[in-house]
C-alpha cells in the first residue's frame, strides 16, 4: 500500500472513529453519594451506571446529511444493552450519514438518586441539550436531532419527546429540549397496568406508585399537537412488550395530527432487530421521506 493510500485509509477510519463524551461537566444532578460501581461493558450489557456519557459515532464527511439521532438501548431499566441495540445501531446509522450517539444513561435507583422517577429522563434531556448546543462543531444541523429508543429505552424517547416543555436539567440558554423525530423501536409506552411491562413499571416508579406519577409517565397521555413526527415498529407477537403500546400510541398520535409511520411485523416478537437485519430499511426510507438524509 502506497502511503497516499495508507494516509485516505487513516482518514477514513478516523472519519468513522467514535468518541466518548461525558453527559455533565460538572456535577451530575440528581444524584446522591454511592457505593456503587458500574459493570458489564464487557459483554455489552452495562449496569451501575452514575456517569452518564454519550458515544459519538460520526458519519464520513461525504456522506454526513447533517441529522444527528441520540440511541436509547432498552434493558427494562434494569440493565442497558448498550452494544446490541445502541452500537450496533449507531455505526448503521452513520453508514447512512446520521451522526449518532448512544446514550449510557442512569438507571433508575433509589441507591444513587433522590427522584430515580426523573433520572433517566434528566440523562435524555441533556443529551439533547448537548448536542443541539455543539452542533455547529459537529457538522450536524441543529434542527434534525432525533432520539431513538428500543423497549425501555423507547419509553424513555418517547417520555423526552413528550415532556420536552419542563427542563429537569439546567437549561440557563433555553436550548430546545424537543427532538425533531423520535424513533421506537419495540416500545414501553405506557406505565397503565392494562399495557404496561412490568419489570419497567417497577424500575421506574416502584410497586406502588401513585396515579399522579402513573399518568405522567403514560407517555400516550401525553401526546399534543407539537409531539415530534414519530416513526413506530413492533412485531405483533410480541411476548414482552405488547404491541397495544405501540397502536395505543400511534391512535392518540394520529387524532393530535402529528405525523406518524407504523410497521407491525406479523412475527418476530420482542427484540427482533437481532434475527431481522432488514429492519432498518424502511426506516430509513421514512426518513428521507422526511427530508432528514438529504444532503445539507
Amino acid at each position: 500500500m502506497t502511503v497516499t493510500a495508507l494516509a485516505g485509509c487513516l482518514l477514513a477510519f478516523a472519519a468513522q472513529a467514535q468518541e466518548f463524551i461525558p453527559l455533565y461537566s460538572g456535577s451530575v444532578p440528581n444524584s446522591k453519594a454511592a457505593d456503587v460501581q458500574e459493570s458489564g461493558a464487557d459483554k455489552g450489557v452495562i449496569r451501575g451506571i452514575t456517569k452518564p456519557t454519550l458515544e459519538y459515532f460520526k458519519p464520513a464527511p461525504d456522506k454526513a446529511s447533517g441529522a444527528a439521532v441520540i440511541i436509547i438501548p432498552g434493558g427494562g431499566y434494569g440493565v442497558v444493552v448498550y452494544n446490541g441495540e445502541g452500537v450496533n445501531t449507531a455505526k448503521a446509522m452513520a453508514e447512512q450519514g446520521i451522526a449518532a450517539f448512544v446514550l449510557k444513561y442512569r438507571l433508575p435507583s433509589d441507591a444513587i438518586m433522590p427522584d430515580k422517577k426523573i433520572g433517566p429522563l434528566q440523562d435524555a434531556q441533556q443529551a439533547i441539550k448537548l448536542v443541539r448546543e455543539n452542533a455547529k462543531k459537529w457538522g450536524i444541523d441543529a434542527s434534525k436531532v432525533g432520539i431513538m429508543g428500543f423497549s425501555a429505552g423507547g419509553h424513555l424517547a418517547s417520555t423526552a419527546a413528550t415532556h420536552f416543555e419542563k427542563a429537569y436539567v439546567d437549561n440557563t440558554n433555553n436550548t430546545s429540549l424537543r427532538p425533531d423525530f423520535q424513533i421506537l423501536i419495540y416500545p414501553v409506552i405506557s406505565m397503565q397496568d392494562s399495557l404496561t411491562h412490568g419489570g419497567s413499571h417497577d424500575s421506574l416508579l416502584g410497586k406502588n406508585p401513585s396515579k399522579q406519577d402513573i399518568d405522567l409517565f403514560s407517555n400516550e397521555l401525553q401526546v399534543r399537537a407539537n409531539t415530534p413526527p414519530t416513526y413506530l415498529t413492533h412485531a405483533a407477537d410480541d411476548k414482552l412488550v405488547d404491541v397495544d403500546n405501540s397502536i395505543v400510541f400511534f391512535e392518540k398520535l394520529r387524532r393530535r395530527k402529528v405525523p406518524v409511520e407504523m410497521h407491525i411485523y406479523p412475527k418476530g416478537d420482542h427484540g427482533f432487530v437481532f434475527r431481522h437485519p432488514g429492519w432498518m430499511d424502511p426506516l430509513f426510507a421514512w426518513m428521507k421521506l422526511n427530508n432528514w438524509l438529504l444532503n445539507k
